[in-house]
């Protein structure tokens, strides 16, 4: 990924949500030997599973045998295919699923699922290599730098390798990454608009040539240490899935939940006129836990919103976490002001 690439990526952050809107999560490209249909077949059941793993956050649910079996039946699910030729001559081959079916499928194999919007990651990785102790950039180690984002993209996981310029580094070194300091490696992730951020080390213990990679989360509620193994490649690789893994398990829906439909009221705060208050009912709409929302009332101070959603009151508001279009309200003139764990009042902040 080039500089260019990733200073783009800064620059539009900077203006959207600090959620990602994972695009190709119903999609999946694979290398193929030819254009023949026995290869398209293979390749295309191989695509349903990849993408159940990405939409469920199950590292697993390939390997779920009725899933195997209605992969058999890929015409149910597919919504086209076309190829990809890349000028070294390797073919792709893109495949592209009916959401609402792969949806349909993930209930019915009792797996999780986790909608289109999810948190962007900044990796800060510090590599030990023969006493030496580097960041991992696009310059230092770019085949590990792409391992990065191809592993994450497989998982459906936003994820942004820091550019480690001098802006970077005016903030965060080696030693605040291999330390893991939260404070510096934070503030300088902000610049990326990432909802979270990881440090992680990797190296080999004495008179071994297998690498262990250390790596947690910065912030002081997820700060216990995970440890993955293998060589190089296979480590980070780990790590990766690991990660996607950890965040579909606290964001992703439980099926069991979403058997009946909940509402709720959403008031929110902020809205100045009509088009604010479309513009907050379109994105409402667009969390994957909701289905529908309506406008109850409006003074000239609060819309109330009667939301219908899936799930729980906890997945709704995790859902809420990450669209920054809306935030928590807290009452300026409250002398120790608290958000209330079980209220729907928001502030809008706009898009």
């Amino acid at each position: 990924m080039s500089r260019l690439f990733i200073a783009i990526i800064i620059i539009f952050l900077s203006f959207t949500a600090t959620a990602v809107e994972v695009t190709d999560l119903y999609q999946d490209v694979l290398k193929v030997s030819d254009k023949s249909r026995d290869a398209r077949l293979s390749a295309s059941r191989e695509a349903l599973l990849n993408v159940l793993v990405k939409v469920s956050g199950d590292p697993n649910a390939d390997q779920n045998p009725i899933a195997q079996q209605r992969s058999k039946d890929i015409s149910d699910y597919m919504l086209k295919f076309e190829y990809d030729e890349k000028a070294n001559g390797q073919l792709n081959l893109v495949v592209k699923f009916e959401a609402n079916k792969i949806n349909a499928l993930v209930k019915e194999l009792n797996l999780p699922l986790w909608g289109t919007r999810r948190p962007l990651v900044a990796i800060w990785l510090a590599i030990e290599d023969n006493w030496r102790r580097e960041l991992v950039t696009q310059e230092s180690y770019p085949q590990l730098e792409q391992l990065i984002y191809s592993t994450a993209a497989r998982r459906g996981l936003p994820v942004v390798v820091p550019l480690l310029d001098l802006q970077d580094r005016a903030l965060v070194g080696i030693p605040e990454v291999w330390g893991n300091f939260s404070s510096p490696v934070e503030q300088a992730s902000s610049r990326y608009s990432a909802e979270r951020s990881i440090t992680a080390r990797l190296y080999k213990q004495p008179d071994s040539e297998i690498w262990l990679l250390d790596w947690r989360f910065t912030n002081d509620e997820l700060f216990e240490a995970n440890r993955v193994s293998g060589d190089k490649q296979q480590a980070i690789a780990l790590m990766i899935d690991s990660l996607a893994a950890g965040l579909a398990n606290e964001y992703a829906v439980d099926p069991n939940s979403t058997t009946q439909l909940a509402q709720a009221v959403f008031k929110l705060k902020g809205t100045t006129n009509f088009v604010d208050i479309e513009l907050a009912k379109r994105q409402l709409q667009s969390l994957s836990v909701v289905t529908q929302v309506t406008i109850r009332s409006r003074t000239a101070d609060v819309v109330s919103f009667a939301i219908n959603h899936t799930g729980s009151m906890h997945d709704l508001q995790k859902a809420l976490e990450l669209d920054r279009a809306f935030q928590p309200f807290v009452d300026p003139r409250a002398f120790y002001p608290v958000v209330a764990q079980d209220d729907l009042e928001y502030q809008w902040v706009g898009l």
